[in-house]
């Protein structure tokens, strides 16, 4: 059980800091024999990045902008050129305006609504593309959602709409890869302390509701993500595709917030 990804190289698109979710999951990737590499976008992140990918033994950290066609040409480049072959993609990109993920839904602007399902949701579509034609022997592709695609969340606002759309890529590219051995899934967990959770207004609310609420009365972790990456990466998950699995305590199936019985 402790090589379960042995042998199998991936990309991990995403990781931002040692909070963040595709950190938790490229982590645990790594316990279990996985070889990664690892992107970041400006010179500030990869200060943070560099460092966590060499300690788990990642060798390449390669710049990658979503909005940057020639970045993603050069990363898939030089995987290609390093390693031949890809087997799996994880996509953990998520963007919105801090300024509108507080307030009314409806005051949402065309330019920040353009530019959120661009990198939230686009990004995914193109970046499978890219790495499909790498998976040579098989493969697997992952992204992340969050509850506010299928529920209203206060100031969630354009990441919900920007989350649905992702869900349903996930179902689309599940059905155009599945021809070629290529599963296609997404995680849905519960509140995170991350840095993309914080920039969302009310962040600390949202994460003291879910624990309260949730039938487990305990938001996931890293290393609970992490491990049903693991299990939708490696040979166990190779016949699940095109869902959305909630990492979460299990707060999606209530309704309303329960209140003590008194």
């Amino acid at each position: 059980m402790s090589n379960l990804m042995e042998g199998k190289r991936g990309l991990v698109v995403g990781v931002a800091n040692e909070r963040s979710i595709a950190w938790g999951i490229a982590s645990v990737l790594a316990k279990h024999g996985a070889e990664l590499a690892i992107t970041y976008q400006t010179e500030s992140f990869e200060k943070r990045v560099r460092p966590l990918a060499e300690s788990i033994g990642s060798k390449l950290v390669i710049h990658a902008d979503v909005q940057d066609q020639h970045s993603l040409i050069n990363l898939f480049d030089e995987l290609e050129g390093k390693w031949g072959k890809l087997d799996f993609l994880v996509h953990a990109i998520a963007y919105s305006d801090k300024d509108e993920l507080v307030g009314d839904f409806i005051n949402t602007s065309r330019r920040n609504f353009l530019n959120s399902l661009d990198i939230s949701c686009y990004s995914l579509i193109d970046l499978s593309r890219r790495a499909a034609r790498l998976m040579k022997d098989k493969g697997s592709i992952l992204t992340l959602t969050y509850m506010g695609s299928q529920r209203v969340t206060p100031n969630y606002n354009v990441m919900g709409v920007a989350k649905a759309a992702l869900e349903s890529t996930v179902r689309y590219l599940a059905n155009d890869l599945g021809r070629k051995g290529i599963t296609v899934n997404a995680i849905s967990p519960g509140p995170m302390k991350t840095l993309a959770g914080a920039a969302i207004g009310g962040a600390r609310t949202v994460y003291r509701t879910a624990e309260e609420n949730s039938p487990l009365k305990e938001n996931p972790s890293q290393e609970s993500v992490g491990g049903t990456a693991l299990y939708l990466l490696s040979e166990y998950g190779k016949h699940t595709t095109g869902e959305v699995i909630f990492v979460d305590g299990g707060y999606h199936i209530i309704g309303m917030p329960q209140r003590a019985n008194t």
